[in-house]
């Protein structure tokens, strides 16, 4: 293994170890309605991002990014249906865990790599091997299960599992770096967060909350959100994308043992059967896509030996 990937195994691991515990963040916050938090994440991101692009002599490539897509009608309507779509993103996680359902936001993360394959499949035309529609089936009887014991449908994990699957499919219409795409997004739904920060009633952006530790931690929210991704962005650019497929799991898992372990929240047999299922769905996948690769791979060094 080279230095290089060494570096990008660190910086990936750090961006997933940073989205693992952001519960623990908006924990922190739990006096603060969700909606507000959402605002102050959308305006301090965005701020956060301008200075960066600026610390890093990058603001005339910025410019230039962002007129080529203002002037592209198809790319404008796929960084601004992103935008608003993450929002929905960010808004649901944080008020699934401060409404003590950190368990159900693990399960849709540990569920979304198996939609963004189903949305490939039905939107792209991609094609599945038998494992992998065995994956789906697999992950649909724990999601079957968690709904029939509980006699409530997990909507807070297919609509974290959803809603990141079709950001996903959105930023395929518009190829942009990490670093200009959340200040793009960011800044398309900052006017909106700061006239609902200005006009809501007793509104966190008064001086008496935004002085408080309360205060710095909205602040601190944008970088929060920033600091995991350009970890992200510079790690999967140095490894290969399987090592990206085993990593991302690290953040569920942890959510997980924050929920059980930390928060305390219920987790009885019938959470243990759905996950066990949706784990195996993962494995199932997961090994398939490896011997997909692998088989790639062999065909090749056929064809360059030939």
């Amino acid at each position: 293994m080279n230095q290089e990937t060494k570096t990008g195994i660190l910086y990936a691991l750090g961006a997933y170890f940073l989205w693992g515990f952001l519960p623990i963040y908006w924990k922190l916050l739990g006096d603060i309605p969700p909606d507000e938090i959402l605002a102050h994440r959308i305006l301090w991101s965005f701020v956060f991002m301008g200075l960066i692009v600026l610390a890093a002599g990058k603001w005339k490539p910025f410019i230039h990014e962002l007129n080529s897509i203002i002037r592209n009608r198809k790319q404008l309507a796929g960084i601004t249906l992103a935008s608003l779509v993450i929002s929905l993103n960010w808004l649901i996680f944080i008020w699934a865990v401060n409404n003590d359902h950190v368990i159900q936001s693990s399960l849709g993360y540990y569920i979304n790599p198996l939609v963004s394959i189903l949305f490939g499949m039905i939107i792209l035309n991609e094609s599945l091997t038998r494992r992998q529609l065995f994956s789906f089936l697999l992950a649909g009887i724990g999601v079957i299960n968690l709904t029939v014991s509980y006699g409530v449908f997990p909507w807070v994990s297919l609509l974290l599992a959803f809603s990141f699957a079709i950001y996903g499919l959105l930023k395929k219409t518009v190829r942009i770096s990490a670093m200009f795409g959340l200040t793009i997004e960011t800044m398309i739904v900052t006017p909106a967060a700061l006239i609902y920060l200005i006009f809501i009633p007793d509104s966190s952006l008064r001086p008496e909350v935004m002085f408080s530790d309360s205060g710095l931690l909205l602040f601190g929210a944008g970088v929060a959100t920033a600091v995991p991704l350009l970890l992200f962005a510079a790690g999967a650019k140095q490894i290969p994308l399987s090592m990206v497929g085993f990593l991302q799991y690290i953040a569920p898992t942890i959510m997980l043992i924050l929920g059980v372990f930390v928060f305390g929240e219920a987790f009885s047999s019938a959470h243990l059967l759905s996950f066990a299922l949706i784990w195996a769905a993962l494995i199932i996948y997961m090994a398939s896509a490896y011997r997909k690769n692998t088989n790639k791979k062999k065909k090749s060094e056929k064809i360059l030996d030939g």
